[in-house]
């Protein structure tokens, strides 16, 4: 298995007005992108295993709520209601097993595990992107490369049973349930649990405060396995924050993007020279000015020598114009790509150096100890296997749901 290809599962939480930003990215209903890399012409290429038709987000979401299938109540303005989940392997994992088609099929299985966690009703959108240029490996293998990920909108859907309470006057129906509300709610859907030991007592980290299980973590974990269920191989789980195989891949991503500005400003003077090579100028100034001779007709004659250097020489300036003005826009191009890296490399040695400080204990421990940290860590994530909640949208049985009309003729009794 090539070194460095890695599933993963993320989530970002989207609010009723931000999610409008997000949309029209996802969506493509931009005419120009921030993302310069983004190819229009690749945008049909685009699929969707689900949309809303014309209806925005915030749309689809009012009409759900109008229809009593999702609620909002109790969330405040600014809550977290929608869920943008992206699933992704890099890029070379997909050009090495078919591209495009490889990873249509692949999606579409994402799309079903995403089904799966937040029920197909509570999807939104989703949609995979094919029209995302990857530099670097469009550089590696010398052809466009496009990166395939699949965004998913979601709603963060929680099943409540609302009892009845003990102000009903008919005792009977007292902790009866009453109604089930779909409850949008991303604490709910995404509560960590606290991890407990053997004796169910909470697992206390070195500062004495209780360990949870991230319900990331856990999305992480079930991504992969329902994958590599579905038959999909030749790639790793995204990698835990706390390995030293984290920092190593981190650490060569810097490496490589750290080369790429070098190879780009190479490119740049290579230009330069090739240009500086193939346009030199036949003749000087003089030998231009003193090339004709006038009549007395008022007209210029030149000896055919000199008329050929002439027009040889116009259209020599006239093509190099041409390739002055495309070598300058690939300049600023390149400048502009070197400026984006250079921030990129930035911002990873930022994230390498948090990273290390805060694995600095386990990689001391794992120099020491190499076998019983390992063994320490597998002990660990075996109990939170046994003890982890699942994360997956299970809905309350039918049969506990009251029919309308039986609603309201409880309603009714419970009111006399």
């Amino acid at each position: 298995m090539p070194k460095g290809d890695f599933s993963v599962a993320r989530i970002e939480k989207r609010t009723r007005a931000s999610v409008g930003k997000f949309e029209r990215h996802i969506e493509r209903k931009n005419e120009s992108y921030e993302n310069m890399n983004v190819d229009l012409s690749r945008t049909p290429m685009n699929v969707h295993f689900q949309g809303c038709g014309e209806l925005t987000y915030n749309e689809h979401l009012d009409r759900l709520i109008a229809d009593g299938v999702v609620s909002l109540k109790g969330l405040k303005a600014d809550a977290t209601v929608f869920n943008e989940m992206i699933l992704d392997v890099n890029t070379d994992y997909f050009e090495r097993n078919g591209g495009y088609d490889f990873a249509c099929r692949f999606y579409e299985e994402a799309f079903h595990f995403a089904e799966k966690l937040y029920g197909k009703d509570n999807i939104i959108s989703a949609v995979m992107h094919a029209d995302e240029l990857n530099i670097a490996m469009t550089e590696k293998y010398g052809k466009p490369i496009y990166h395939y990920h699949l965004h998913i909108m979601a709603l963060p859907v929680v099943d409540k049973e609302v009892r009845w309470s003990k102000r009903c006057k008919d005792p009977a129906l007292v902790g009866m349930v009453k109604e089930v509300i779909h409850q949008v709610s991303h604490s709910k859907k995404w509560k960590s649990e606290k991890a407990l030991d053997e004796n169910g007592n909470p697992i206390l980290n070195s500062n004495g405060k209780p360990v949870y299980h991230a319900s990331y973590s856990i999305l992480q974990d079930k991504f992969y396995e329902y994958m590599k269920d579905a038959g999909f191989e030749g790639f790793d789980r995204g990698e835990r924050g706390s390995t030293a195989e984290n920092l190593t891949s981190l650490g060569y991503k810097i490496q490589q993007d750290e080369k790429r500005p070098a190879d780009i400003e190479q490119r740049i003077a290579a230009e330069q020279v090739r240009y500086n090579d193939n346009h030199k100028a036949f003749m000087t100034f003089a030998e231009i000015d003193s090339s004709g001779k006038k009549s007395f007709t008022g007209k210029y004659t030149v000896l055919a020598e000199d008329y050929e250097k002439l027009t040889t020489l116009a259209k020599r300036s006239y093509s190099a114009v041409s390739e002055a003005q495309r070598l300058r826009e690939e300049n600023k191009n390149l400048s502009r790509q070197i400026w984006s890296l250079q921030s990129e490399v930035s911002k990873l040695r930022t994230a390498l150096r948090e990273l290390t400080e805060k694995c600095r204990p386990y990689l001391e421990a794992l120099k020491i100890a190499p076998q019983k940290v390992k063994e320490f860590i597998s002990g660990i994530l075996e109990k939170f296997k046994k003890q982890e909640k699942s994360i997956y949208y299970e809905p309350i049985s039918a049969r506990k749901q009251q029919s309308p009309e039986r609603g309201k003729r409880l309603n009714k009794e419970c009111e006399r």
